[in-house]
């Protein structure tokens, strides 16, 4: 069975400029896929090709098998958007912004009112179907481009900033939506700056700089392949310089420091140290207290591309 989506050596340049050099990666079908990467990246260049709207200028693009180049139609028919601005028709209601999307893309017409009906019952909008959109918060205007997006039942859905603008209740209502559509056999390509989100959403990450690829995984394969651990630990004494330095000569410590009985140790995401740690501790010392703070996307993001993830 083909994969989602394809990308098969993907170059694009434009004029001096290399957006893409050299792209290959899978995203598999039913996947929620998150592609991060600082403004130039490469990211909306990606979402240009699959869509259509550019040609690479070297590789292959494929969406369930289908050549961008060669099939573009098939290509479409398959794919849902929901693009940063969600482009709707304000002065028109939820219903007949939805109707007019069906025209566009032929939905059946025997289908087109139970689909439309079903859809606003998933984005909870039923009792607004008639409502003109000016109206509505910016909550319910991108659950209403969501519903949109999956009214001629597309395969792969494609979600730009998808809780961009958003309060935090609809923004979690959004995430349990595209949870639910990976639950109905969907593929999500998902595209945001909230890394929060990417963690919850995410089954694997694409993290791209200046066109390449730096870094692909799950989340947390990505945090402990990458990110540093900090141990924080309360002693009832200062430590000796003895063990200090046992605690530096530990493989996988990456900095350590000291003040008024506190203790912090860094550690790469590669190695579990914490165990070690508290046996040199307390093999001196009496310890009041310990925590631990795993390493977060946002350190992953910066130490693989250098810079944060809106600049």
């Amino acid at each position: 069975m083909d994969p989602a989506i394809e990308l098969r050596g993907l170059s694009k340049r434009f004029g001096k400029l290399t957006a893409l050099d050299d792209l290959s990666l899978v995203v598999q079908r039913g996947e929620i896929f998150g592609l991060l990467g600082p403004n130039g990246s490469g990211k909306t260049t990606i979402i240009n090709i699959l869509s259509g709207l550019s040609r690479p200028t070297a590789g292959q693009a494929l969406v369930f098998g289908f050549d961008i180049n060669r099939d573009p139609r098939a290509v479409r028919s398959l794919l849902g958007c929901v693009p940063q601005e969600t482009a709707l028709y304000e002065e028109l209601s939820a219903q007949a912004n939805l109707e007019f999307h069906a025209d566009l893309y032929n939905v059946p017409g025997r289908e087109r009112a139970s689909r439309i009906a079903a859809l606003l019952d998933l984005v909870q909008l039923t009792d607004r179907r008639n409502s003109r959109v000016s109206t509505f918060s910016g909550g319910m205007k991108r659950r209403l481009a969501l519903a949109r997006a999956l009214l001629h039942a597309p395969q792969l859905l494609y979600l730009d900033e998808p809780t961009l603008g958003v309060d935090v209740q609809s923004r979690r209502a959004l995430w349990d939506y595209i949870l639910g559509l990976k639950d109905q056999g969907k593929t999500v390509l998902l595209t945001t700056n909230y890394l929060e989100e990417a963690n919850a959403l995410c089954d694997r990450l694409a993290i791209l700089d200046r066109g390449h690829l730096v870094a692909m995984d799950t989340p947390a394969a990505l945090k402990q392949r990458y990110g540093d651990s900090v141990i924080d630990l309360e002693l009832e004494s200062e430590p000796s310089a003895a063990l200090l330095q046992a605690l530096r000569d530990l493989p996988g410590v990456t900095d350590l420091t000291t003040h008024d009985g506190h203790l912090q140790v860094t550690a790469s995401g590669e190695r579990p140290l914490a165990g070690q740690v508290v046996t040199l501790v307390t093999n001196e010392a009496r310890l009041r207290s310990i925590s631990q703070r795993e390493p977060n996307l946002d350190e992953i993001f910066l130490h693989l591309t250098g810079a944060a993830l809106r600049d």
